[in-house]
């Protein structure tokens, strides 16, 4: 099976932490959207090529775990992986120590396609999504 992941390195910065020196719970969803971002664009279909495309993928849902808490200049490794494609794109991410391995956090996120023409929600992916990725049609 292809390889449908993408893998960022980041090390949360000292405005991203509260007076404890630990990353506040929001800011996680950034680390996760440049994983995304990454993930997107090794596929050549980034939020512009989306756009481009005729549509709008915007998150529906996001939820996260959150296991162990990330530190002010802790070096993480952040793993987006395309889990599903069909009816939906659904993304799932792991934060680990860059330097133990130990998961730090697990969470996913799902978009849906809408038309960016007429607004309306697809109930099936795009072909275009399909062939960005390299994977066969349902």
């Amino acid at each position: 099976m292809r390889d449908l992941s993408a893998e960022v390195a980041l090390s949360p910065a000292f405005h991203d932490c509260d007076p404890m020196q630990v990353v506040w719970h929001g800011h996680y969803f950034k680390y996760l959207e440049i994983a995304r971002c990454a993930l997107l664009q090794r596929f050549g279909y980034d939020y512009p090529q989306m756009q481009a495309s005729g549509y709008l993928w915007p998150v529906v849902d996001a939820r996260i775990k959150y296991i162990r808490p990330l530190r002010y200049a802790q070096p993480l490794k952040v793993v987006a992986r395309v889990a599903e494609w069909e009816n939906r794109l659904r993304i799932e991410y792991e934060v680990t120590d860059a330097d133990t391995g130990q998961v730090l956090t697990r969470a996913h996120t799902i978009q849906v396609a809408v038309d960016a023409a007429s607004g309306e929600m697809l109930y099936l992916c795009p072909p275009v999504l399909w062939e960005k990725l390299g994977v066969e049609r349902p």
